[in-house]
């Protein structure tokens, strides 16, 4: 009979991540609409309906109950990232990974992409919140690390891979940055909201970084 790893105190580790994600929400929700300095752990936890001790137990400070949402900024690319097949070019599994993820059961939670996006935003003048989503980069920069380094058969460590993968990184995080200011500045979404556009210009923008190594199919 197999088991679920368990975290500290019994909670499952899938548990344990919905939990912090629920607080993450609320600690976002809170900080977008009164800011970081006037909402303290007393507030999140009240608005979770937990105690303040499980906040703590969870999070080492009421500026990193950001982090889960903030990742969510990136979560999305980086799932379809993983299942790009060999045979197929960037531009081609971005396109159909995308679009596919629009129309799964249940669909992305779109909200929570844009609470990502609010953080996001708010880290320009957040210094706490900015380390959040530099962490969120760095994972985002771990994990493009292993994809990279399987599509050229080589380690995740070799040199020319954690390049590629800084690269990768990069630009994501700049394109990230650049269409959530755009959306919460109320511009036209019309590109934004143009899934092959937008997958093609996330593609591009790799090969362009990566000096065309990342993007075509191999064999």
């Amino acid at each position: 009979m197999t088991t679920k790893k368990r975290a500290g105190g019994g909670m499952s580790e899938q548990r344990r991540a919905r939990l912090r994600l629920e607080i993450s929400r609320e600690a976002a929700r809170l900080f977008w609409e009164q800011g970081v300095a006037a909402t303290g752990g007393d507030q999140i936890a009240e608005a979770v309906g937990l105690s303040t001790r499980t906040i703590w137990r969870h999070f080492r400070s009421k500026e990193s109950c950001a982090e889960p949402v903030v990742m969510q900024g990136v979560v999305t690319l980086l799932s379809v990232l993983r299942r790009w097949p060999r045979d197929s070019s960037l531009e081609d599994h971005l396109v159909t990974g995308l679009a596919a993820l629009r129309q799964q059961k249940p669909p992305v939670d779109l909200a929570d992409e844009m609470l990502a996006m609010k953080m996001i935003r708010l880290a320009d003048t957040e210094p706490a919140l900015r380390t959040a989503w530099l962490m969120a980069c760095d994972q985002t920069e771990q994990q493009l690390r292993v994809i990279i380094g399987d599509r050229l058969d080589r380690p995740a460590d070799d040199l020319e891979v954690r390049m590629h993968a800084a690269a990768a990184a990069a630009v994501i995080r700049v394109l990230d940055e650049y269409i959530g200011a755009a959306i919460l500045a109320d511009a036209d979404l019309t590109e934004f909201t143009d899934v092959p556009a937008v997958s093609r210009r996330f593609a591009q923008a790799i090969r362009t970084a990566t000096g065309g190594v990342v993007g075509d199919p191999v064999t």
